[in-house]
This record gives structure tokens, sequence and C-alpha cells, in this order.
């Protein structure tokens, strides 16, 4: 087993080695379950990547969104250049499950568009599983849906070996069960040709193909090469072919199991005759028809994995083989932002039965289609080895699960947490007036959060009439925009942001160096102790950062998040004190920080949907469609380089220019 290797420049500073010391010796010790609670900027991810060194185990990383999974991804790449950092979360740019909605009689197809990077990116994963030991998973909850059991998929390969006799049409059929397809013009991913003697093909989770010499049956020579140059790059002594699709299986298999599915047609029809329901029985039985028609032609039919459970020969309500299941049975997990992460893992379940039940309800599936399923929350934990839950503000079921809970509460920077202030909302706008001014003439930024969407506009607006530069921000801000409104707070071109949810994991304002909180004694999510704490963490880039409460009266929550800061707030300036330490703003480049990129001319803001909408005639139906055309290049490019808001910004902009509201 190659080791795995942190490179970089740092060593563990602050509390850092006590927390990586620590949760090493939790793992040695074989507690299943810690937590990890860091504050905002304690570098939580470095003690993350040297505990892997330290504890030298594969490791499977959860975060709750694509953005910060990216971010991640791109994080741990830089942590460990020479061991296989993989990354697997949902590879759909666009996706829209197949439904029904009884109430209107409305079937909505099932309608995707599929990144093939991050398809390529997830089959890489499992490929590293199968191969290597040195591997780190970082994904989204997409890792707990099912795939194709682990066994299987190590089966379903072809091997080549460099002087070995072949039967070239054994061969060729073998990719073809594999689902690579055969264009003997193009190579594409996934994808293979023969042209003479010479066989290629394009692996779907590499980004290099193959070239196999034959003289007559025999391998001559097998070498990869750039495909897009044709350049050679190395000579191999064997290669090993890996399925082009996440579902496969044995065409064996998939014949077994076609009469256990008709068996399963047979019974459900009888039951929908026997209730009078003749529309649901012929539906049911014209779908179910043509796809054992196909899966008996092709082994493949559209929507297959709705048959997985009978295909792996799985009993009905038993789990699904997830990628939890490519790990070895020793492996390291982490549930980033654990606080956000589990509830959502805990959610996944209920939601996908729930619309899977209507379908089998009303005859577009058969019951077995439940079992095409995510794991269950319980499912999902009896599978995970040793787990460290990641977070600065853990929830309930983090702290009652973990054996040990280790804090991180020293800033490599040695910056503190805010001072927090309470004050009466009374007089609440002149004085807020008043603690921007000071801000403004120090160069530094503030922060409004409210709790409506109508209150942060009129309060924009009551700010700009006195003569401040602010802006708001909310939900339905387009998303490129809310990226532009960050990058321009920071380069100050205006100084207050008023907004609701101004959390946003993974965005850091070190300008930002002033929050007001109103109604901050309001009872709900948005003043949760949970979701307070993580807002005075926001201003925690800066030295002079400071938070004011406007309440009239102490509520729970408040007191709790008051207390803990103060908690934090001692034991930092201790530490400060004693190592000599003095506190410094962060300075990172803005392209460093917010997770998206905006390319901007010198002299306009246009972004490039407004530049490809200019070059376009939308009332002219074949210029409307090129314009269309050109969005999608544009969205499947941004999703290439894992810049999904941005791609999702420019998918709704195509949804609205194809519904001419434009």
């Amino acid at each position: 087993m190659r080791k795995f290797e942190v490179v970089s420049p740092f060593q563990p500073a602050g509390d850092q080695g006590e927390a990586i010391t620590a949760l090493t010796e939790g793992i040695k010790a074989g507690d299943q379950f810690q937590t990890l609670q860091g504050v905002t900027g304690s570098g939580k991810t470095f003690t993350m990547a040297k505990l892997i060194e330290e504890v030298q185990m594969p490791t499977l990383i959860v975060s709750h969104n694509k953005t910060l999974a990216a971010q991640l991804y791109r994080e741990f790449k830089g942590f460990f250049p020479h061991n296989a950092v993989e990354y697997f979360v949902s590879y759909y740019d666009y996706y829209q499950p197949e439904a029904y909605v009884a109430s209107r009689d409305l079937y909505i197809e099932k309608d995707a568009s599929i990144n093939d990077e991050i398809e390529r990116m997830r089959l890489s994963a499992a490929r590293s599983l199968m191969e290597r030991d040195d591997v780190i998973i970082v994904a989204t909850v997409s890792c707990i849906y099912g795939m194709v059991t682990p066994d299987v998929y190590r089966k379903m390969n072809a091997t080549l070996t460099k002087g070995e006799f072949i039967n070239v049409d054994a061969v060729i059929r073998r990719f073809i069960e594999l689902q690579y397809e055969r264009n003997d013009n193009v190579l594409e991913r996934g994808r293979f040709r023969r042209r003479g003697d010479t066989l290629e093909i394009f692996p779907a989770y590499m980004e290099e193909a193959y070239r196999i010499d034959l003289d007559w049956d025999k391998v001559e020579r097998i070498r990869r090469f750039n495909p897009v140059s044709g350049e050679m790059l190395e000579d191999l002594d064997g290669a090993l072919i890996y399925p082009a699709k996440q579902f496969v299986m044995p065409r064996e298999k998939i014949y077994n199991s076609i009469e256990t599915i008709r068996q399963e047609l047979k019974e459900r029809l009888e039951y929908f005759q026997n209730n009078g329901k003749i529309m649901e029985a012929e539906r049911l039985k014209t779908r179910v028809e043509y796809d054992i028609e196909m899966l008996t032609e092709m082994g493949y039919c559209p929507g297959i994995e709705n048959y997985s459970a009978i295909l792996a020969e799985r009993k009905p309500g038993e789990s699904p083989d997830t990628l939890i299941d490519y790990l070895p049975k020793n492996h390291l997990t982490f549930i980033d932002e654990s606080h956000v992460t589990l509830p959502q893992l805990g959610a996944m379940y209920a939601g996908d039965r729930s619309r899977k039940q209507t379908l089998v309800d009303y005859g577009f599936r058969l019951p077995c289609a439940l079992d095409n399923r995510p794991l269950r929350y319980d499912e999902f934990a009896d599978r995970l080895d040793k787990t460290v839950f990641v977070s600065a503000t853990p929830g309930k079921t983090e702290i009652e699960q973990s054996v040990r809970v280790v804090q991180q509460l020293i800033r490599p920077t040695g910056l503190l947490d805010p001072e927090i202030e309470v004050r009466p909302s009374e007089g609440q706008m002149e004085n807020i007036y008043g603690e921007v001014q000071k801000r403004i003439k120090a160069g530094e930024r503030s922060l409004i959060l409210t709790l409506t969407k109508k209150m942060a506009e009129d309060l924009t607006d009551y700010l700009s009439g006195l003569g401040l530069k602010v802006r708001y921000i909310h939900s339905e801000i387009e998303t490129i925009e809310r990226v532009e409104i960050l990058t321009q707070l920071r380069q100050g071109n205006f100084d207050i942001l008023v907004g609701i949810n101004l959390l946003r994991e993974g965005i850091d304002l070190p300008e930002v160096s002033f929050i007001a909180i109103l109604d901050a004694d309001k009872i709900g999510f948005l003043r949760s102790l949970t979701s307070l704490v993580q807002i005075i963490g926001r201003a925690a880039r800066n030295a002079a950062g400071k938070v004011i409460m406007y309440a009239d009266r102490m509520s729970e929550a408040m007191e709790k998040a008051i207390a803990e800061t103060n908690r934090r707030r001692e034991i930092q300036i201790a530490y400060n004190q004693k190592h000599g330490i003095t506190p410094e703003t962060v300075k990172k480049a803005i392209a460093e920080i917010l997770t998206r990129h905006i390319e901007e001319a010198e002299t306009t803001a246009a972004t490039s949907i407004e530049v490809l909408k200019k070059s376009f005639n939308v009332l002219i139906p074949a210029q409307r469609k090129q314009l269309i055309k050109a969005l999608e290049n544009e969205m499947l490019e941004h999703a290439k380089n894992l810049e999904f808001e941005q791609a999702a910004a420019i998918r709704d902009e195509i949804a609205r220019i194809k519904d001419n509201s434009f």
C-alpha cells in the first residue's frame, strides 16, 4: 500500500496538534464515532488531512452539497498529490426525477442532463477502490444511493495482456457487455473502435485511451495514448478495462432475472385487475413488457436501476449496495458540516420512498422499484467503521453518538471570536447607522441580518436614502448575481450587505468586521443556537470583529450562543497571551475565498449569459434555437469545471427562454 502523505509547507498550529493526537488515539482505541468541534477558520480541513496521514486508512468525506464537495476535493488534491483523491457527486447538471402528480393526473418523465466529466470521476472513484488502498473519496449524499454490488463490479472487466492470444470477436462482445459503444469513426469516452489489426478503447473513467496492436490473434503491443492529439504516452504490459456505466450486470444474470420480473408483473396485474384498476394494469403491462424486450435483446433498458433489486437478487426491503460498500471494512469517514449533512442524510429515504410509492400505486413502476433507493440513516451508520463528525456547531445526534468531542478553538492567525453586545430594538436604525459609519471610515464592511425578504429590501432602501452604499441579497437573487454581490462587497464597491441567511458555509468575508442581527430574540430556525453561532463566526475573520444583537429580551438561544462565544474568546485570549500572538485579519485573494469565479470584462459587468443573448435575436426561431444550444454548451463547460452555481444559473435561463419568459 502506498502511504498517505500530506504535502504542505505548514505544520499543525494552535490546538490542531492536540486535536490530531486526540482523534488518532480515539481511532486506534476503536471508537466508532468522534466529533471535531472546530471554530470557523481554525483549519479543520488541515486537521482532517493530518489525521488521515496518521491513521493510514482509506477515507470517505461526505459533504452536504456539490459546491463544498468541490472545494474539499481541490484542497485534498493539494494535500495528497501522491495518493488517489476522487470526487463522487451526482453526475446530473439538471435532474427531474420520474414522478406522478395524482391530483392533476400528470406524469412527469425522468429528464436529466448528465455531466460526462463528473460521470468519469464517479467511475474513477469506483475503479480506484478496486485497485488501490490509498484512496480518499470526497462525496455528497449521493454516496448513499444504490450501485451495482462490488463483487459484480470487480468481475465485470476485460483484461488484455501483452503477448497473449485472444478471440477478437469475443473481446469486442465483452466491451459491449461492459456498456462500451462501438464507433469506428470517432473515439470518445465510453467508446471503442477497430481499425484493421488495431483495437482502441477509451475507458469511461480515464482521460487517456488504450491502443491494442494485434498480430492476427496475438496482442503484440499495448499503449496508453492521448485520444485528442494521438500522442503515445506509455507502453504497458497489460490493460484492465472496467465498465463504462455504473450499473452493469452479467448478461446471464439479466436473463435469469427476467422470469422474476415477469412473475412480479403477473402478480401486480392481478392486483390491479382485482381492484378494478384496469388503466393502471394496462399502463404497467405496456411499460414492463417493453423493458423486458430491451433487456432480452440489449442487456440494458432505460431505467434499469428500477429492477436493481431483482437483478442483484436482493429480497424486498433489503438495503442496496452503495459506494460505502466499495470501501474496505476498515476505513475512516468524515461527515463535514455535520449539523447540516446528517439531517440531509436522514431525510433522503422518506422523500424518495414517497415519490416512488405513488409511481407504484398508479401503475408506472413495479414494487421492486421501491428498493432502488438511498440508505436509511440507520443503514448508513451501520456501514461506517471509524467516523468523525466535523462542525463548528455539532448537533445533538453527533454529541450523543460520539465517544469523545475534540475541540479546536485556536486559529493559526490568532484571531478571536468576535465581541458580542445585546442592544434594545428601540432606536436600532440610528444605532446601526453610527456603527456602520465607524466601519466605513476604517475601510471595513458590515452585514445586517433580517428575518424576511421584504424587510431586507425595505431596510436597503432606507439606508440608501441616508447616503450609504448598500445592497441586499436573498433567494430570489439570481445565482450568478449573488456571487457578484459578494465579490463587490469584498472589493469595496459598497459597504453594507443586508440579507436573511448569509451563512453559506465555505464563503468567507474577512473584510466584514461588524454584524448586526435584527430580531435576535425571535424563536425559529434563523435565530436558533446553531444559526446564531454560525452567524457570529462570519465576523471571526477580522481582528476588529464585533456582533450586535438587537432584541427586547434574552432568548435561550442568545444566552447559549453568547456564553459559548465568550468561553471560546477566553481560551483564545489566554493562548495568544501565552504565546505572544497578535491577531491579524485574514488576507486572502477574492477568488481564493469565493467558491465560484465570474469572468468579467475590464469595462463591463456583463455576464456570459448577457453576452450570448446579445448575439442572437430570440424572436427568430432559428436564432433562438442557436442561443439555447450556445447556452447549453456554456452550462456544460461550467459544470465540467465544477462551477455548479454558474451552470445552474444558465440552466434556469435556458428554461426561461424555452418558456417564452425572456
